[in-house]
């Protein structure tokens, strides 16, 4: 097969050491001479994935011409232990306002079978609640929330979340 993960991994190692560089011949260790077939292949199937530009133009002829390969910052990323700056820019941040939650636990204490008084008074201490018990409470809902992730297939499938 001409897809060979440690050639790749070579040939990005290669390419990260010559960055920010294009490099016009590709040597890799311990290969006295890899086929441009391979070379080619590898590289094509890296920049499929964005990990590099391969600089490869392929001719009427069907013969391909290297100006050069280049890593990607994703190629980088790639690499790196941490997964790079694509790990902390992938990073999805989720605010929810403080009325919003206020407004959710008051919809569940209305929609609860508790008496009417009892829902008064823990809509009335919902409306005075500090900001840092808000959290605390916040948290705590979340993490009751996780329990229940036994569950989590069957719900996916209640709100219309596609299957495989």
């Amino acid at each position: 097969m001409k897809i060979d993960r440690a050639f790749q991994n070579e040939l990005l190692e290669n390419l990260a050491a010559a960055y920010p560089d294009k490099l016009r011949k590709i040597f890799i260790h311990g290969e006295p001479k890899i086929d441009d077939e391979k070379k080619i292949a590898n590289l094509l199937y890296l920049e499929e994935h964005g990990l590099v530009d391969a600089g490869l133009t392929q001719g009427l002829n069907g013969d391909y011409g290297h100006a050069g390969s280049k890593i990607t910052a994703k190629g980088i990323d790639f690499l790196a232990d941490d997964g790079g700056l694509s790990a902390i820019l992938g990073t999805v941040t989720v605010k929810i306002h403080a009325d919003t939650i206020k407004e959710l636990l008051a919809a569940k204490i209305d929609a609860s079978s508790l008496p009417k008084e009892e829902k008064s008074k823990f809509k009335k201490h919902l409306d005075t609640i500090s900001t840092e018990s808000l959290k605390v409470l916040t948290k705590s809902l979340l993490e009751q929330g996780l329990a229940s992730v036994p569950n989590l297939m069957q719900w996916l499938h209640t709100v219309g979340f596609p299957s495989s």
